[in-house]
């Protein structure tokens, strides 16, 4: 079996704990090389897992023979390092949200589909088992139709999870764009998109800095969210849950209630209205405390090595990223956005 050849750009937290291991561990993958800006760290991971490390990901495509790439970069740089790998041929893998523009996330799209590559954005919560099960119960019709709902994704901020800490990419507008909503609040919009297999239709946004000194990115937001089918519900993503943060989706729907992640132990629970309830123990979902692995890899090597387009494509990712920039687009103006 010939190994897929992966590289991958910028080894900060997510390239480190996530898609670096998950390559490590996947028999169909070679990694090759590593670039970070900071070569120590590049070198580190070339060190650790083989390959070689670049200070350049301009100079890792020159020099090295790869099938694909994972972009692990602060946002701003999502889009040109995704374009620059797709022109040179390669698979692209990138980390959400896809880029910080629509325009952006359509070059991105054009770039992939010019040269005939696979474009994937990292969307983890579809593939989490808690959701997986989630939606597959919602398939089934039981429930009925979804009414209403709330999802919403919270924790302390990037500060513990970052390898620079306090210092990081994260609160710098410049290279974050987007706070909260760039890191936890697109990863809701692609999942209720994803659960209810409904499109957003219109948004109302309120986003703030609430009590991470000294940053101009966003720590909170709250959104409500009509979906296309008349479902009405919220959606929130908070980097000041110090204690206690969540990572929980309740449907409320015509046969009862579904509670996806909001009790230990019982991943999913369906409480109907017929008085029945039902507890699913799948398997917990990823924290940046508890590791297990995203999926996400595993999806996008399975992708390359059959021919196969990814799911969670370029296409998927822009959706997503539009419900996002939308709430901005709200908070800014105070009105509600129609998509």
């Amino acid at each position: 079996m010939t190994k897929i050849k992966v590289a991958v750009f910028g080894c900060g937290a997510i390239a480190e704990r996530r898609h670096i291991p998950e390559y490590a561990a996947n028999e169909q993958v070679e990694l090759v090389a590593f670039a970070d800006p900071i070569i120590e760290r590049a070198e580190k991971m070339a060190e650790t897992y083989g390959g070689k490390g670049y200070a350049s990901y301009e100079e890792l495509l020159a020099n090295e023979e790869v099938d694909a790439v994972s972009v692990c970069t602060p946002n701003y740089l999502h889009a040109s390092m995704a374009i620059a790998a797709a022109n040179a041929g390669k698979h692209v893998l990138v980390e959400k949200p896809m880029a910080c523009t629509a325009e952006e996330g359509e070059q991105m799209i054009e770039a992939a589909k010019k040269n005939g590559v696979f474009l994937m954005v990292g969307h983890n919560q579809r593939l989490m088992p808690p959701h997986v099960k989630a939606k597959e119960l919602l398939e089934s019709g039981k429930l009925g139709k979804v009414l209403t709902f709330r999802t919403s994704f919270g924790h302390p901020g990037p500060e513990a999870w970052s390898v620079d800490g306090a210092g990081s990419w994260f609160f710098r507008k410049e290279e974050a764009i987007m706070g909260a909503m760039g890191d936890l609040g697109v990863h809701k919009s692609d999942f209720i998109r994803y659960l209810l297999n409904d499109e957003v239709s219109e948004v109302a946004g309120f986003i703030s800095t609430l009590h991470k000194e000294g940053t101009e990115v966003d720590d909170n937001a709250t959104c409500i969210l009509r979906m296309k089918s008349g479902a009405v519900g919220t959606l929130v993503a908070s980097w000041t849950q110090y204690k206690g943060g969540d990572n929980s989706t309740v449907l409320w729907c015509e046969n009862g209630v579904m509670k996806i992640g909001t009790v230990n132990g019982d991943e999913v629970i369906v409480e109907l209205t017929n008085g029945t309830v039902e507890t699913y123990k799948v398997g917990a979902m990823a924290t940046n405390e508890k590791q297990v692995p995203s999926g996400v890899i595993d999806a996008f090597v399975e992708s390359i090595a059959t021919n196969t387009p990814p799911s969670i494509s370029g296409e998927e990712g822009l959706k997503s990223l539009n419900v996002i920039l939308a709430a901005f687009e709200s908070q800014k103006t105070g009105q509600i956005i129609k998509l």
